[in-house]
């Protein structure tokens, strides 16, 4: 193994993705198993963009299909009380921009997980910036400071440079790995059921 090369690897996600959530558990477990000198970073992928319309009952269907699709692969838990309890938007790039807001106060993945436990298992809406705002003060972080950084243009351009570097990865869909050694850019199986797939192909690329 060369060690004289820097690895990253690249987690590209949505905090309200279906798969995501699916992936969680054997992501968990990945990000765990990483061997030291592999350097981690998160990329906010954008699944939809923001929206105030609320869903229309086939796409609220389609979606929540969705869900099942998911949980029959992955035995990921759902709360499936979100469809009636909530007005569900086609939007996530405010639950991306709460990441980003949080990573402020050094509370990147502590969101991440505030927001997928909210969205899939507590009926709560990440749509909303007020849940969002809410799972902040949960997490002891400074509510006001999270509010005025969840809207400010700096975040947003954050978020947009996020997606410059999606596209620039070649990624399209989530969840997806990239594992970037010198100049070479390796894409890294996904394997929902078991980290050690994705663990072999890494050290693979490191050699």
């Amino acid at each position: 193994m060369n060690s004289g090369l820097q690895s990253v690897l690249y987690y590209v996600h949505d905090p309200m993705c279906s798969w995501c959530w699916g992936y969680r558990r054997t992501w968990d477990s990945l990000r765990h198993a990483l061997p030291e000198e592999v350097q981690l970073v998160n990329v906010l992928g954008g699944l939809a963009a923001d929206s105030n319309q609320a869903m229309p009952l086939e796409q609220r269907d389609t979606i929540a299909g969705y869900w099942r699709e998911v949980s029959n692969a992955t035995g990921a838990e759902f709360n499936f009380d979100f469809w009636t309890k909530c007005t569900p938007r086609r939007s996530t790039y405010p639950a991306c921009r709460a990441v980003l807001a949080a990573g402020k106060q050094s509370a990147e993945q502590k969101m991440i997980d505030a927001i997928q436990h909210a969205y899939y298992l507590r009926a709560m809406n990440p749509s909303d910036d007020s849940t969002l705002i809410e799972l902040a003060g949960e997490l002891g972080l400074d509510q006001s400071r999270f509010a005025t950084d969840l809207q400010s243009a700096e975040i947003q351009q954050e978020l947009e440079r996020e997606f410059d570097l999606r596209r620039k990865l070649g990624i399209r869909s989530f969840p997806s790995l990239v594992l970037a050694r010198g100049n070479k850019h390796v894409p890294i199986a996904i394997d929902y059921l078991t980290h050690e797939t994705s663990l072999a192909e890494i050290a693979r690329a490191m050699l």
